[in-house]
């Protein structure tokens, strides 16, 4: 990638079509859940805002592409994310091993919930 991003189509435009489509389809699923969220970059990466905080952080490297849903999520769901390498903020995943829309869903619903609790 060149300069930075100044916008999330910016970004995407920049990713090769497969994983440009996979983060679409992940930016559209959340969209489509809550339609209310404020797209922007933040860390350099497209983030999708509910209620003025970060909502979810989605991006693309190298080997593998990683979702940012909140660590209370990945918390809550971990028994879920057995397939997938975690980090405390992230759960990283491939073009042969991508997130499910129901996992997708329902990691942005505990986020929402938290949020909407005013978790800090």
């Amino acid at each position: 990638m060149g300069e930075k991003a100044k916008t999330v189509e910016e970004y995407l435009s920049e990713l090769d079509p497969a994983r440009r489509a996979e983060l679409e389809r992940i930016r559209a699923l959340v969209k489509r859940l809550v339609p209310d969220t404020e797209e922007t970059l933040s860390y350099g990466m497209p983030t999708l805002k509910y209620k003025n905080r970060a909502l979810v952080h989605f991006t693309a490297s190298k080997k593998h592409m990683s979702f940012y849903p909140s660590s209370w999520a990945i918390e809550e769901l971990r028994d879920q994310l057995t397939d997938y390498k975690t980090t405390q903020h992230a759960i990283q995943f491939t073009l042969d091993t991508t997130l499910p829309s129901r996992l997708l869903e329902d990691l942005v619903r505990v986020h929402m919930r938290e949020i909407d609790a005013n978790r800090q």
